[in-house]
């Protein structure tokens, strides 16, 4: 069984997969995020932190700020950097951030607090954000009250984002002090690639052994089949999106 490490800086290998099977962000819960910092119509400097191909990277971008994207696998960012254009990338971690201090006003992550060590993390977080900045944390989690979905996920197997929400929120460090969280229920349309592809993505499947990839793919053609879906119809898969959102003391100019 692949360790901890190995798992998440395995997404590089199925970066394309990541890609397509991967959700984007509520326009919503993005701005939410960013509320405290961002008032309506101003443009702010946001570094996306494990910001692997950009999903949470294009989001805020579309908002109108301005986005630094960093993460540990130049293979995600090669992604990236095809589907984002003119947003600067750099390697790096939330442990180790490659950017001056108090460089950004919001540090934003999808998808990737749980990999990070929090105490390290958010003493890193703070050095780069301005006083009064904002750390968001955000992740879409397949809504498992819809019973198909719920059969997905045995085939799949759980993730450590789901097994950590599940049991408590994210933790984060002094500075930062009680993060304020909020939801938001939602569906994606998906075709049968695109739930292969989410598959393909996750760190456990792709760090498992062949055969048991074969297995896990023999279930979801049996699912997929049972639910009546087509090579290129859409389904809709429902999302949960939770939102975490804490502020660095002092003012923000």
């Amino acid at each position: 069984m692949a360790t901890t490490e190995e798992m998440s800086r395995s997404f590089g290998r199925a970066a394309e997969a990541y890609e397509s099977g991967r959700p984007d962000y509520p326009r919503d819960a993005v701005e939410w995020m960013l509320e405290p910092v961002a008032g309506e119509g101003s443009r702010v400097r946001v570094a996306d932190v494990g910001a692997g191909t950009g999903k949470l990277t294009r989001a805020v971008t579309a908002l109108g700020h301005d986005v630094v994207a960093i993460d540990p696998d130049p293979q995600m960012l090669d992604v990236l950097g095809r589907v984002v254009a003119g947003v600067r990338a750099f390697v790096g971690s939330a442990e180790s951030i490659p950017l001056p201090d108090a460089s950004v006003d919001a540090v934003v992550l999808g998808q990737a607090w749980h990999w990070v060590e929090p105490v390290t993390g958010s003493r890193e977080v703070a050095r780069v954000l301005r006083p009064g900045g904002v750390l968001g944390l955000i992740w879409n989690i397949r809504d498992g009250t819809t019973p198909w979905v719920r059969h997905l996920t045995d085939i799949m197997g759980g993730s450590h984002a789901e097994r950590m929400l599940a049991a408590s929120p994210p933790e984060v460090a002094e500075p930062f002090g009680v993060l304020e969280s909020t939801q938001w229920r939602w569906s994606w349309p998906v075709t049968r690639r695109g739930i292969y592809d989410l598959a393909h993505s996750r760190s456990s499947v792709i760090t498992a052994p062949e055969a048991d990839r074969a297995r896990m793919d023999a279930q979801l053609g049996e699912l997929l089949g049972d639910l009546g879906t087509t090579e290129d119809a859409a389904i809709e898969l429902p999302y949960v999106t939770t939102a975490f959102r804490a502020v660095l003391p002092g003012a923000h100019d």
